[in-house]
């Protein structure tokens, strides 16, 4: 077990999911958790949570943890595996030069195990290939920030939300992906009347809290925001004075404009929207000064990502609305700490304190770093790094804390990638990463959140302190503390001195201020002579925070823009197309991205059966339309086919799912499921400015599977069921459930699944061949150990029943002849969880609005849905509005 650090109370860290970046307290309870509670004076969150930040002392247990070094999959010691790293690089360096090893790290390390990193490739082995997973999120938005303003800077913040009068949500299902957020926009909405427009081709939970939906096709947000910008112009609402002193390039980038969107039937037939919803988005933006507009994933993961920024960029820049009080675009990151890798040249095209690879500004982080071997280009981004390794140009590779085999596009030839390295090391916290830690040659046990200690970044540029509360579990050691011993061993020692992440983030302050006086967004020189203890004790500050400061923290109001004659660019587009279109044979448009209770690849949200239980298998929704002439119902599973994998998902009807596309979400793989890994499918497009890759719109086709059964499993420990079972995993109190479907007859299934399952204690067995039932229960001391059940259709209300005692100490007679008849539940289905943090079933809260709840207040007094952190309310509003 854990051992707990000592503490009078709850200790101040911040949440390990979104870019939103709340504040939490951790009190630790002496076992190995914590109770977690938001911190009210975070001013990200102010107390506030979502499920999955609700649910975090939930994830903390050491079970599927790595404890220890690995080399050739054998336990090892820290000395020995960092001799490894450091030989293998070394000697890659002399035989193929410093291009030929890379780093690839994720946006869940803290700032400073980015920085030293970032330092170690960039100034000391003289290569800039070490790139982030952030490259898959916020890349894009990085590219039209620097287009536009010279510089990587989110100008507007969260308290805009508060006094915005027009909020506009492009690309981003808000209210699942940024629930406290979220939660803050319908507060402004519901008090204030502000207005929200939601810009997504899906109806999506979001859509319940917004005043206008603009279901768009796929892609064509650069024609809308081009017809805008034509509308402003039109409209006489262009700020003369801010273009004409702080801006350059409107006649061209307004020119363009009205190519792309000559008038409204046109950006109509392009966009897919009716016309009196475009003049009512366009009459809203031109009349009202306050506007926030927040965009994410749909508009950056796309291969024309940066030109959708630049076209939202654009219409705030002419109108001035930036910098100021209640307007401005606010760019909302993905991930914990996208920003802080940012922040320390993370991506490959950066160095560190947001310097690019001009002469000038390599020689001024060479001279400060006293960096031996500099790098002097970029890189190679996320997407070609890895194609580098598939043609065997990258030969020995260190990826840390994220897995590329399933998040990266393409990703079977990821993996086929990484078996030709000639070495791989691995940075984990966890056992069970799907297609990694069996190619490594050394893996090493990485802390988690929980045992990290340094900062992060939020999306309104706030460097918060992540706090330990544990101490590492088995042999776990920081990031930032590897990096630096492997530094050391390739004789670097003399750049990598570092005793603590407070060291390192001084040295990284020092930096930021090094030769900029104002000539550099990025500033936080006034942190650079924190003590330990002022480091212990930092509060939340946003940037820029230069040594001698007013205390300002708003960018570009009165211009100031980074570039060479600080002035701010305007961007003319290019017309907007999909790089790849649909076809007879793939006719439809995958799209694909988040659900509302689940994190990435599930290494930590599944670990939790509270979070489990909203959605427990991965799905392809399709419009009802579409799913007719296929012969797709409701519940039945589908392969979802591009042209570079195969996916088998379970169906979802969606009246809210546009006709021609699809959406799956991104969460399960070869670990989780059989057959759900939906990284695979997308393909390997990217934008051409930031090397972000499209994963919203794939071409694919979809096909109905004929299963013949049906059933789940219950077990206290993993069982490694066969690849070719569709199947997926979810976390139960006490062990793990699985929910699978085949297109075997239930008999032969029942024959094949036997052999899988575990021969300890008790057991019993009972087959019903004319309801072609079959049913295995193990139990040890009166507790379920295993449980097997298989029929001919999905059996919800006996799963749920099955789960209710699979949970309790002691399995009751009555219980298990009920569970062996096949009589489990009454055959009553509840349907799924909506409120995840008190348990509420969808057939609980019909009952209350049948019995008379008019509204949420009311729901949550009579059943306590959407009392707690409020992430069930767009689908509570949903249900209300179907009565």
């Amino acid at each position: 077990m854990n051992a707990i650090l000592r503490a009078p109370a709850g200790v101040k860290t911040t949440c390990p999911y979104c870019g939103v970046g709340c504040g939490i307290i951790a009190t630790p309870d002496g076992r190995g958790g914590a109770a977690i509670a938001g911190d009210p004076e975070h001013p990200a969150n102010f107390g506030a949570l979502c499920v999955k930040g609700s649910a975090l002392g939930e994830t903390l247990g050491v079970e599927k943890r790595l404890l220890h070094p690995m080399i050739d999959r054998q336990r090892t010691t820290w000395r020995r595996a960092l001799d490894r790293i450091a030989a293998e690089f070394t000697k890659t360096i002399a035989e193929h030069g410093p291009d030929s090893v890379a780093l690839y790290l994720s946006g869940q390390l803290l700032t400073e195990d980015y920085y030293v990193a970032n330092k170690l490739m960039k100034g000391y082995v003289g290569s800039a290939n070490c790139d982030t997973n952030s490259r898959l999120c916020m890349a894009s938005s990085v590219a039209g920030h620097r287009r536009a303003f010279g510089s990587d800077t989110v100008p507007g913040c969260y308290a805009d939300l508060d006094c915005a009068d027009l909020i506009v949500l492009v690309g981003s299902n808000t209210a699942w992906c940024h629930p406290v957020l979220f939660q803050r926009m319908q507060k402004s909405r519901d008090q204030r009347g502000a207005r929200i427009v939601n810009i997504d081709p899906r109806r999506t939970a979001t859509t319940q809290g917004a005043d206008l939906h603009l279901a768009i096709k796929p892609g064509m947000d650069g024609v809308l925001f081009s017809w805008v910008l034509v509308c402003l112009a039109a409209a006489g609402k262009f700020n003369w004075d801010f273009i004409a002193q702080h801006t350059t390039g409107l006649e061209q980038a307004l020119a363009e404009a009205r190519k792309i969107a000559p008038d409204l039937a046109s950006v109509a037939s392009a966009t897919g929207l009716s016309a009196d919803d475009i003049s009512t988005f366009a009459d809203w933006f031109c009349a009202t000064p306050r506007t926030v507009t927040c965009y994410s994933q749909g508009v950056n993961q796309s291969a024309q990502g940066t030109d959708k920024v630049n076209a939202i960029l654009n219409c705030h820049l002419a109108t001035s609305r930036i910098g100021r009080e209640g307007c401005g675009p606010l760019s909302l990151t993905g991930q914990p700490n996208a920003m802080g890798g940012r922040e320390v040249g993370g991506l490959s095209n950066q160095l560190a304190a947001h310097m690019g690879f001009s002469p000038v500004e390599v020689d001024r982080v060479q001279r400060f770093w006293n960096a031996p071997r500099m790098a002097t280009r970029e890189g190679l981004k996320a997407v070609d790094l890895f194609d580098a390794v598939a043609q065997g140009r990258i030969k020995a590779l260190w990826i840390l804390h994220t897995n590329p085999a399933v998040s990266l596009p393409r990703a079977d030839l990821v993996r086929g990638g990484l078996a030709r390295l000639d070495f791989l090391a691995i940075s984990e916290a966890t056992q069970h990463v799907d297609g990694l830690l069996d190619r490594a040659h050394v893996v090493l046990p990485a802390s988690p959140w929980g045992e990290k200690n340094g900062t992060v970044t939020n999306s309104e540029r706030r460097i918060s302190r992540q706090r330990a509360f544990l101490n590492p579990a088995g042999e776990a050691k920081p990031d930032w503390w590897a990096i630096v011993q492997v530094a050391r061993r390739m004789g670097f020692a003399q750049g990598f001195p570092y005793q603590s992440a407070a060291e390192i983030f001084r040295e990284h302050a020092a930096l930021s201020a090094f030769e900029n006086a104002g000539t550099r967004d990025f500033d936080i020189g006034g942190l650079s002579g924190l003590t330990d203890e002022e480091f212990d004790e930092l509060a939340p500050v946003q940037w820029p925070r230069p040594a001698r400061s007013d205390g300002a923290s708003r960018f570009f109001a009165h211009g100031g823009f980074f570039t060479p004659d600080r002035k701010a660019r305007f961007i003319a587009i290019a017309p907007p197309a999909l790089r790849e279109a649909t076809s007879k044979t793939m006719p439809f448009v995958l799209n694909t991205g988040r659900v509302r209770d689940h994190w990435h690849t599930m290494s930590r949200t599944g670990l939790s059966p509270r979070l489990s239980s909203h959605i427990r298998e991965p799905f392809v929704e399709i419009h009802p339309d579409d799913a007719g002439p296929l012969a797709l119902a409701h519940g039945d599973y589908a392969q979802v086919r591009t042209g570079h994998a195969v996916a088998t998902l379970r169906v979802v009807l969606s009246p809210g799912q546009q006709r021609g596309m699809l959406f799956a979400p991104i969460h399960w793989n070869d670990m989780t499921s059989g057959g759900g890994r939906v990284g695979a499918l997308a393909s390997g497009w990217t934008d051409p400015v930031s090397g972000q890759p499209e994963t919203k719109a794939t071409p694919a086709r979809i096909s109905r599977c004929n299963m013949q059964s049906f059933g789940f499993v219950l077990a206290r420990t993993r069982l490694d069921l066969p690849r070719w079972l569709a199947h997926a995993r979810f976390a139960a109190a006490g062990g793990e459930g699985i929910v699978f479907a085949s297109a075997c007859k239930p008999s032969e299934l029942h024959s094949l699944l036997s052999n899988y399952l575990p021969n300890e204690g008790s057991r019993a067995n009972v087959t019903d061949d004319a309801l072609q039932m079959h049913r295995v229960l193990m139990t040890k001391r009166q507790r379920i150990e295993t449980l097997l059940f298989i029929g001919p259709d999905r059996d919800e209300p006996a799963l749920e029943f099955a789960l209710a005692h699979f949970g309790a100490a002691a399995l009751d007679a009555n219980a298990r002849r009920t569970l062996l008849a096949g009589q489990a539940g009454g055959g009553i289905d509840l349907g799924p969880v909506i409120c995840a943090c008190n348990g509420i079933r969808a057939a609980v809260i019909q009952t209350v609005i049948a019995a008379g709840a008019l509204d949420l207040s009311a729901i949550g007094a009579a059943c306590k849905a959407g009392t707690s952190c409020g992430s069930c309310k767009p689908e509570l509003k949903a249900m209300l509005a179907a009565g």
